[in-house]
C-alpha cells in the first residue's frame, strides 16, 4: 500500500501549538520544502518568495533562527508533493462549492484537513506525477494550489481583528490519499449557470450559429471562459460540429484570452453534453486522461461541511 505523503506524516505528528521552528525544522527533515513567511501574514519574506523553498536544514535553521515567529510557507504541488483545494468564504460560500464537487465524485482521495484562521478549509491531496498549475474559480469560493504555487501550513498563525488565530489540522485520513484531477474539478466549478445577460441562441437553418455566439463572447470583458463552456454546450447540444464550433470561438482570441485556453474549453463543452471527447482528428489539442478513481471517503466533522 502507498504511504502518506512526508507531509502529511509530519503534520499529523506535531502538536497543534508547536514552536514555529520546531515544525519548520520537522518539515525539512522529512524532505518538504519550505521557506519563511511574514509573522502573523501570508507574505514571503524570502528574496524569491517560494522559489526559495528548501529542505536544507542549516538553511531552515538560519532563516527561523533569525525569525523565529516566520510562519511557514510550503510549495505546492511537485516541489513539496501535495496540492491544496482552498476553500474559501470570504464574501462567498466556497463550502456549498466544495460540497456539490463532493457529491460529483471530484475531491475523494485528501489526506489531511486543517482550518484556517479565517474559518475556510484546506483540503490536502497528494500532488499528481504530472504538471498541474495552480487556478483560481473565484465565484465558487475554490482555489487550487499546485504547481508554481505555495500554501501556509499549520502551526503558523496569523493575526485577525488584534486576535491571534491558527492554521489547525482538522482530521488526517485513515488510509493514503489519492492525486486529485484538478482540470475536471475546475471545469465543474465554472460550470455554466447562465446569468441573465446571457444572450437567446440565434439559429439557422435549425442550428445554433457559432460566429454569433462567438461574436458576443468577443465582446465580454468578464466571465469568459465560464460564458464560453455555456456557449460549447448550446453548440454541442445542437449538434453543431465540433471543429466548426472551435474555428468560431478562435477567432474572438485575445492576449489573455488564449487559443490554448478557449481549445481546452471548447473540448470539455463537447464532452459535457456528448460524454466522450472530440475525436483526435477534429480538435486542436487532446485534453488530459481523467485520474484513476479514488474510493470515497467520509470526512470527518468539519463544520461546513
Amino acid at each position: 500500500m502507498a504511504a502518506r505523503t512526508a507531509f502529511t506524516t509530519v503534520l499529523a505528528g506535531l502538536v497543534p501549538e508547536a514552536p514555529l521552528p520546531v515544525a519548520a525544522r520537522a518539515f525539512a527533515a522529512a524532505g518538504v520544502p519550505v521557506f519563511p513567511v511574514a509573522p502573523g501574514g501570508k507574505h514571503p519574506i524570502t528574496a524569491h518568495g517560494f522559489h526559495d523553498a528548501t529542505s536544507d536544514l542549516r538553511q531552515v535553521e538560519a532563516w527561523w533562527g533569525r525569525v523565529p515567529t516566520a510562519n511557514i510557507g510550503v510549495p505546492t504541488g511537485q516541489a513539496s508533493g501535495v496540492s491544496v483545494v482552498d476553500v474559501d468564504v470570504h464574501g462567498v460560500d466556497g463550502f456549498a462549492a466544495f460540497r456539490r464537487a463532493r457529491r460529483a465524485g471530484l475531491v475523494t482521495g485528501w489526506e489531511a484537513l486543517v482550518r484556517s484562521p479565517t474559518d475556510g478549509l484546506h483540503v490536502y491531496y497528494p500532488a499528481a506525477d504530472t504538471e498541474q498549475a495552480s487556478w483560481q474559480a473565484g465565484d465558487a469560493g475554490i482555489d487550487f494550489r499546485g504547481d508554481r504555487g505555495y500554501i501556509i501550513a499549520p502551526p503558523s498563525r496569523r493575526v485577525i481583528d488584534g486576535e491571534t488565530k491558527l492554521y489547525r489540522l482538522a482530521s488526517v485520513s485513515p488510509t493514503p490519499g489519492g492525486t486529485l484531477d484538478a482540470e475536471t474539478l475546475r471545469t465543474f466549478l465554472i460550470s455554466p449557470r447562465p446569468p441573465r445577460k446571457f444572450p437567446t441562441p440565434q439559429r439557422r437553418s435549425g442550428r445554433t450559429d457559432p460566429q454569433k455566439l462567438a461574436n458576443w463572447l468577443g465582446a465580454e470583458r468578464t466571465d469568459r471562459n465560464r460564458k464560453l463552456f455555456w456557449a460549447s454546450c448550446v453548440l454541442a447540444e445542437e449538434g453543431v460540429p465540433f471543429r466548426d464550433a472551435l474555428n468560431a470561438m478562435l477567432t474572438v482570441e485575445q492576449p489573455d484570452f488564449g487559443s490554448r485556453e478557449i481549445t481546452r474549453t471548447v473540448t470539455s463543452g463537447y464532452k459535457r453534453i456528448h460524454g466522450t471527447p472530440a475525436p483526435v482528428s477534429d480538435r486542436a489539442s487532446r485534453p488530459s486522461a481523467a485520474r484513476d478513481a479514488v474510493p470515497e471517503q467520509r470526512l470527518a466533522p468539519v463544520r461546513g461541511l
